[in-house]
């Protein structure tokens, strides 16, 4: 009967139960910590984590001009079917009218034509009467030729406006697919971008989120924030070439503190590219929508020639622009988060300039 009886189990103490439990601990630790392949990622430094938030919002920039510009060529295509609609329903009314005015045509013959010429000469009170009739069918012939080829060119134009309005609509239906998939982007980087900083310690938030040591000016009064000596100095009006780049130049002071949003163009928030096409739409000169089209309005020039009312780019892909104001310093639309501000034009990789009028 022994011989059948469980071994008693053996219990853990002292010592020997303190390092049990202490490795398990650490097994559980690698687990949360360094997940399955055993390796955590080091922890950034704040200057790691600056440089990667910036890429990220980077590329969100450059993402939200794609979006930009895939908005405003659905737009374009979307006015463009309309007028085609529009055309459409004009064209088929008028083919409609043809149609029936060769209905009455037709009738008309039937009634007067249907008889022999020998016998309707034989039934007509008198050969003037004949001719008469005669006559009468002649230019019905005549007028059911002309409908007839009205017609055929009618149906010829109402199938083409139909064939186009068939392939915008295609091309419709493309560009909101990229509009869409350029939209995801832009909120993925974004995301990435703040999850980067809630991992971050309060401490490198701050340094991470904070200006740059050459710093940028805010808005002050609208933004709600005090204005610096240094500020209240770049805030001074700019001398502009000319009226218009003056007026300019004015919108984009007076839009100081508006907050940034993706895809925005006014009048109580901007992306980048929308700042400066609103501020020269207020000057009267309108500008293309993506900074990568506004890059070839106007006339280029260098950055030594630089004067208010310029437009600044930036990046190797064009992807960020602001307005220059003067000494070195531009009023832009930074990024999510933030506001339209006065910042250094060398505060970013700078990439070009072009003067629109």
């Amino acid at each position: 009967m022994a011989s059948h009886r469980k071994p008693k189990e053996r219990t853990l103490t002292g010592s020997t139960a303190r390092t049990a439990a202490t490795l398990a601990i650490a097994g559980a630790a690698s687990v949360t910590v360094f997940g399955e392949a055993g390796h955590a990622e080091p922890r950034l430094t704040t200057s790691e984590a600056k440089a990667r938030v910036d890429r990220l919002y980077e590329e969100a920039e450059q993402a939200t001009e794609r979006y930009n510009g895939a908005k405003e060529k659905a737009d374009t295509v979307q006015h463009r079917i309309e007028d085609l609609q529009n055309e459409l329903a004009r064209r088929t009314e008028r083919l409609n009218r043809t149609r029936n005015g060769l209905g009455s045509i037709a009738t008309a013959q039937y009634r007067t034509g249907g008889v022999d010429p020998a016998m309707q000469l034989a039934l007509a009170s008198s050969p003037d009467q004949y001719l008469e009739r005669a006559g009468l069918l002649d230019r019905m012939s005549s007028r059911q030729a002309a409908a007839l080829h009205a017609l055929g060119a009618q149906k010829r134009e109402v199938e083409q406006l139909r064939k186009e309005a068939d392939s915008e609509l295609t091309e419709l239906r493309r560009s909101r697919a990229e509009l869409a998939r350029h939209k995801r982007t832009v909120q993925e980087r974004l995301a990435s971008a703040q999850r980067l900083l809630n991992g971050l310690t309060a401490g490198q938030r701050a340094a991470v989120l904070a200006d740059e040591a050459h710093g940028t000016a805010g808005a002050g009064d609208r933004a709600g924030r005090a204005v610096s000596a240094g500020s209240r100095a770049a805030l001074a009006p700019a001398v502009a070439p000319n009226a218009r780049a003056a007026r300019a130049v004015s919108f984009a002071y007076d839009s100081l503190g508006l907050p940034y949003v993706w895809g925005a163009t006014g009048p109580s928030s901007y992306d980048c590219s929308g700042f400066t096409q609103a501020a020269w739409r207020a000057a009267g000169v309108e500008l293309p929508r993506t900074t990568y089209t506004q890059i070839n309005t106007g006339s280029r020039i260098s950055r030594s020639e630089l004067e208010p009312g310029d437009l600044v780019f930036f990046y190797s892909g064009i992807s960020h622009v602001g307005l220059y104001i003067g000494n070195g310093m531009m009023i832009h639309a930074p990024r999510t988060g933030d506001v339209v501000k006065i910042a250094p034009v060398d505060q970013m990789p700078f990439a070009g300039a072009a003067r629109p009028a």
